[in-house]
This record gives structure tokens, sequence and C-alpha cells, in this order.
């Protein structure tokens, strides 16, 4: 059911900006249109269950993007860019002895309604909406044999470990992306952008089936950036 929800809302996102876009279209605001681009850090980890003991996982992240505005407070951004997801093992009071991080890079496309408001100087923004990706990467660093844990003497007992072995069987990702950020206009065509984005992924990179292992194995990041944009008309 609560699968079924997100789904549902998803939907809605992906409408949002093609319905608003014509109602803002007819009054007398002048449109700007942007292009640039940004990048920094991310901090992933996944939505396993059974649960997996687990930290943080930090990574890059960069899109080019397009940015159709209204002078009012509405716009819309489409994004193409890349981003290091996955997730660190946490052993706990084995921590010094053992480590295991698993990375996927994946190039995304996020297409969202962008909401602002401020002065010709400053703005603060909100963005949000779908995105779609697919993994390009599959990176494990590890400093034991993960394929068999159980052989490894010291090894915690009584955790889930087939997630370090596993190959991943789908590739393709879908979710639903929220940021906030603020935004520095240098010059009227130039600015300078600070954003935190949240993703949520809703595709599983594990099979999910009654008989599988894990019934969910979802990517979930937030990611820090700096950006710049350039306004051409």
């Amino acid at each position: 059911m609560h699968r079924n929800l997100m789904k549902k809302f998803l939907c809605v996102l992906c409408l949002l900006p093609l319905t608003c876009t014509p109602l803002f279209a007819e009054t007398h605001y002048k449109p700007h249109v942007s292009v640039g681009g940004r990048a920094g850090i991310s901090m992933s980890k996944m939505s396993f269950s059974p649960g997996v003991k687990q930290g943080w996982l930090m990574g890059t992240a960069g899109v080019v993007s397009f940015r159709y505005s209204e002078e009012k407070i509405f716009g819309v951004i489409a994004e193409f860019g890349w981003e290091q997801r996955g997730w660190k093992e946490n052993f706990e009071e084995a921590s010094s002895l053992f480590s295991y991080t698993r990375s996927l890079t994946y190039l995304r496309l996020p297409v969202m309604t962008h909401i602002y408001f401020g002065g010709p100087r400053f703005k603060g923004f909100v963005n949000l909406g779908p995105e779609v990706s697919y993994m390009i990467g599959d990176k494990i660093s590890s400093n034991f044999n993960y394929a068999a844990p159980g052989d490894i003497e010291g090894f915690p007992e009584n955790r889930m470990v087939s997630q370090m072995s596993m190959d991943i069987s789908n590739k393709f990702d879908y979710g639903i992306a929220a940021g906030l950020g603020c935004e520095f206009y240098v010059q009227p065509r130039h600015s300078i952008s600070f954003e935190t984005r949240l993703y949520y992924g809703l595709g599983n990179i594990f099979p999910s089936k009654k008989a599988d292992i894990f019934s969910a194995s979802r990517s979930m990041s937030i990611e820090a950036t700096i950006g710049y944009n350039f306004r051409l008309r």
C-alpha cells in the first residue's frame, strides 16, 4: 500500500510542471532561461528489508542544468549528470578489523518544479520532482573475503551478509527528489547557488519477490552542491 501511494505521488509530480507552465505562460511576466551546472558531495545508504547494519557512504555528484522560470515565483528545471550512491557496512565493535563499502554510480535525469522567492540579488528556492537514473558502475571495496564471511575468524555473528556478494539485478532506478537552497546574483546574468537535496528511490537493486532474500533494497541519498548559472535571456 505504501509503495502504491508513493507511485501515485510520483505521477502527480511528473505532471505538475506540464500542467502549471501554461498557466504562468499566460501572464504578463517575462520568462527567464538559464543554463549552468552544479557539483559537490553525496552521502548515501540503502533502505533494506530485512535490515542491514550500515552507515552513510560519501561520494560525488554533479549535473548540467537547464532552467525555465517566470519572474513571479515559478520555474521548471531539467538536469543531467551523475551521482555516487551505495552503502557502507557498519561492523560496530569490530569496525577496526573489517571494512566494506559498495559504491553505485548512476547517470540521472531529474525534472523538477522550481519555486523561488526573494529580491533581485538574493533568492531562496525549493525544488521538487521525479528523477530517473541508470547504474553505470558498481565498485566493492573490502578488506576481507565478503563472498564467504562465515569462514573468517572473529567476523561478527547474526548479521545479514547476502547483500555483500549479490549481483545487481536492476540497474534502472526511479524516485523522488527534493531540494532546498539559495542563489546569489553577482551580476544580472550570473549567479552562484548552494543546494541541499534529498533523494528517495522507489526501485529495488536486488530481486524483491516473496521467495527472494530482500523485499526492499532502495537507494536514498543526501547531497550538498555549489552551482553556477548563466541567464541566456
